[in-house]
């Protein structure tokens, strides 16, 4: 294939999966699924994936962007208070199910104890794309979705190790120091990848926010590098890439930098495109000449067990130490949905050659489609059922910010959307600090020059411009108010 052709092939797969995704919104489904579809259909014309190796490597460096996109997007006051039970969950509640995945494998199945425990560790995580992109349209509570987002963030990087280590026991290759030695590495190389994301973090904030740099679309650029370079030194550390990607993620998001939406609309885009590219890959990998009715019914036993037991207990097993309610905890056992991360942790042994490797992702792919397709329409109509659909915040506010090179200034735009808690609250309410001005506010198309009773509207965009000094206590202030009204500011130091 010439390159011209490549291009040709690849405009039309990206069009054509930005069909499938609207598609996808208007049926409730993850795009997953029909990009996996569109990947399966190219066998029809003769297109395969027979590289287990390159699918591999191509999956990891999809994973960064995807993670990437989740954690620039992610709110650090929403998973702050969530953070434990979320971190629970990607850890004590991954080795709970791995261990009640494979023995049921090994008991029920007849499974070797290696591939027993290879199969439970490929389908524990749940997927950061398939949550993300379901999920932010449902009306839930702040700490639901916050410990099902912050999960699916965690939870990739202590599954990379436990596969890595079970696809070695598979071959025959046991740890030199024993279980003891292996949970300990892992712990190891968790934490290390967490203090190298937020020391990559930290500098990169520190980096964009001193330097105005000659061109916006340049800050979506640099930062994705940034990040990309937090997995980079991660791997040539030996330390796990996936943390440092992740963390380095949501301090970069969270960090009040320039063209902040921009910044997210970039990462969006390049996200969806790695899904894209992702999930027709693996549909590609596919090979549905080798699918047999003990493999289809052994993947649909494996998702029985592990959607309506597994799931369950290891969420009881984290959260009853919070005191989380029990309509709570069924809907996050529910909502963890698989996706993308346990096909992408099934092509670990089939790139090294591992017995029944072939077997196990078949059966994964198998399990992975039936329940997303089970779960993920029905998240509406669970939430209202469980009681947990509906939150009463004020809708957040848009700030986007730019600097002003020549002076120590920011200029900051802030849209107010329906059903901010700003609506109504004048420009003399809102107490804005010295040297901070609202200088015009757009409504309706037309621009207004404020005074200090004119009153906020819903669909405003909001003018400011503020000292470099005060942007973050600027931004608190707004946020604070357009979730908690007028009074929000009084409250608080109270």
């Amino acid at each position: 294939m010439s390159l011209d052709d490549m291009l040709l092939f690849g405009a039309i797969m990206v069009v054509a999966a930005a069909l499938a995704a609207r598609l996808g919104s208007r049926l409730g489904l993850p795009s997953l699924l029909l990009f996996l579809g569109l990947g399966m259909s190219l066998e029809l014309v003769g297109l395969r994936m027979t590289d287990a190796s390159l699918a591999h490597a191509l999956g990891f460096a999809a994973l960064v962007f995807i993670l990437a996109e989740g954690g620039l997007t992610t709110r650090w006051v929403d998973i702050k208070g969530s953070l434990t039970i979320a971190g629970l969950l990607a850890t004590v509640g991954v080795a709970t199910s791995i261990g009640l995945v494979a023995v049921f494998c090994h008991y029920a199945l007849g499974v070797a104890w290696p591939n027993a425990v290879l199969i439970g560790a490929i389908t524990a995580p749940t997927d950061s794309a398939a949550v993300f992109s379901v999920l932010r349209g449902l009306p839930l509570p702040a700490r639901v979705r916050s410990v099902l987002e912050g999960e699916s963030g965690l939870n990739d990087a202590p599954i990379v190790l436990l596969v890595a280590a079970a696809t070695a026991w598979s071959l025959g290759e046991l740890p030199h120091a024993g279980p003891a030695g292996l949970v300990g590495t892992i712990l190891l190389e968790l934490a290390g990848g967490i203090a190298l994301g937020a020391v990559i973090g930290y500098l990169g904030v520190r980096l964009l926010r001193s330097v105005a740099l000659p061109a916006s679309g340049l800050y979506p650029l640099t930062i994705m590098a940034v990040i990309v370079l937090a997995y980079g030194l991660g791997v040539a550390a030996h330390v796990s890439g996936f943390a440092a990607v992740y963390v380095a993620s949501v301090l970069l998001g969270n960090g009040h930098l320039p063209h902040r939406n921009a910044t997210r609309s970039f990462a969006e885009g390049v996200g969806w495109i790695a899904q894209i590219g992702l999930f027709i890959m693996l549909g590609m990998l596919a090979a549905p000449e080798r699918l047999t009715w003990r493999m289809v019914l052994d993947g649909l036993i494996i998702g029985a067990v592990l959607t309506f037991v597994v799931r369950p207990v290891s969420v009881f097993v984290c959260a009853v130490w919070f005191k989380v309610p029990w309509r709570e905890q069924l809907f996050i056992a529910w909502a963890g949905l698989r996706g993308a991360v346990p096909i992408i942790m099934a092509t670990v042994p089939l790139a090294e050659g591992a017995p029944g490797a072939e077997t196990i992702f078949e059966e994964v792919l198998v399990f992975v489609v039936v329940f997303t397709l089970l779960q993920a329409p029905s998240l509406p109509w669970v939430a209202r059922l469980l009681g947990v659909a509906g939150d009463d915040a004020g809708a957040d506010i848009e700030i986007e910010v730019a600097p002003l090179d020549r002076a120590q200034a920011d200029f900051m735009q802030i849209r107010v959307p329906p059903g901010s808690r700003l609506h109504g609250v004048t420009i003399m309410e809102l107490g804005l600090p010295p040297l901070t001005v609202v200088a015009v506010i757009m409504r309706d198309g037309r621009p207004i020059s404020p005074v200090p009773l004119d009153r906020i509207c819903e669909g405003d965009a909001l003018m400011v411009v503020v000292p470099a000094r005060q942007r973050d206590a600027v931004e608190r202030l707004f946020e604070d108010i357009g979730r908690g009204g007028r009074l929000a500011r009084w409250a608080d130091d109270a």
